[in-house]
């Protein structure tokens, strides 16, 4: 099971971005990456492939190592670490090390 899911909120850690929040878009398992809405920011050169598709420089966001990143904790509000448990129903979940709230 992995600590960071798509559409969990984020808090960037380190790096260009460091203290930036944003909702995961995507997660990579093979290259330990994330794709984070509006984080990771770059610009890239786009060629008219449609009639209804503009050319010319786009922002694209790029993935993020999920190293730099922390779970944002609904409750707590706050960059928290995630830890595992399994409940009685032998269901595994994450939960805040703070304030031991599920996520």
């Amino acid at each position: 099971m992995q600590k960071i899911k798509k559409n969990d909120i984020v808090y960037v850690v380190s790096g260009k971005d460091k203290g930036k929040t944003g909702k995961v878009i995507k997660v990579f398992r093979e290259s330990q990456k994330a794709i984070i809405e509006r984080v990771n920011l770059v610009k890239k050169h786009m060629r008219k492939r449609s009639q209804e598709q503009q050319s010319g420089i786009v922002s694209v966001e790029r993935p993020v190592a999920i190293a730099k990143l922390m779970v944002q904790c609904k409750k707590c509000n706050k960059p928290v670490k995630v830890g595992f448990k399994v409940l009685e129903n032998k269901e595994k979940v994450r939960f805040c090390k703070k304030c031991k709230e599920v996520i």
